[in-house]
């Protein structure tokens, strides 16, 4: 007996477009970005053109954090490693014994507080354009955290609470006492050019 061919039954991919179409709007809909973060620095505004200049600021009140293209710290002249920064620059934002190589303090009248020393400081903050962004975000850290830490413990001080605890008001009048002030110049080329 012959046997009869059957024929091959056709798979229907009529609705395989619709069911790829739902899966890729499905993982479209689920999948989480990561979302980049910088940092958080807000710009000076332009400054008009009839305005005269700022007077300048005395060499004590500038702390000058330079990095290399190497990626070494030299802070107010002398070698040092990130992980000594914060102490060092928490020490010359503080002036805790009123030093005079350190910066100058005014009295400044503070609501919450009274007449208040505030000081005078601004870190000076210059990268070299081959400096590694892993270092120039580690510096950028212990600054910051050089001035929350200063900023924590005022507020353990004069509140009883962390700084992130307290009150608008509060908060306000503990960043008037310690102003974060980072002023960035321009990163250089290798051999100091422009």
């Amino acid at each position: 007996m012959a046997r009869k061919k059957r024929p091959i039954p056709e798979i229907n991919a009529g609705s395989m477009a619709d069911i790829a179409f739902l899966l890729l709007i499905f993982f479209l809909v689920t999948t989480t970005m990561d979302v980049d973060s910088g940092l958080s620095r807000m710009l000076p505004p332009p400054v008009p053109e009839n305005q005269e200049p700022p007077p300048p600021i005395k060499d004590r009140n500038v702390f000058v954090v330079l990095v290399n293209k190497d990626n070494r710290l030299l802070v107010e002249g002398e070698p040092m490693k990130v992980k000594q920064l914060r102490e060092k620059a928490k020490e010359f934002i503080a002036n805790p014994r009123n030093t005079e190589t350190l910066p100058e303090k005014k009295e400044t009248d503070i609501k919450l507080f009274g007449k208040y020393p505030v000081s005078k400081q601004v870190i000076s903050l210059q990268n070299d354009r081959g400096t590694a962004y892993g270092t120039y975000i580690a510096v950028q850290n212990e600054l910051v955290a050089a001035y929350n830490e200063l900023r924590n413990e005022l507020a353990q001080q004069k509140f009883g609470k962390n700084f992130d605890e307290l009150n608008k008001e509060q908060s306000d009048a503990v960043k008037e006492i310690y102003p974060q002030r980072i002023s960035e110049a321009e990163p250089k080329n290798v051999g100091g050019q422009q």
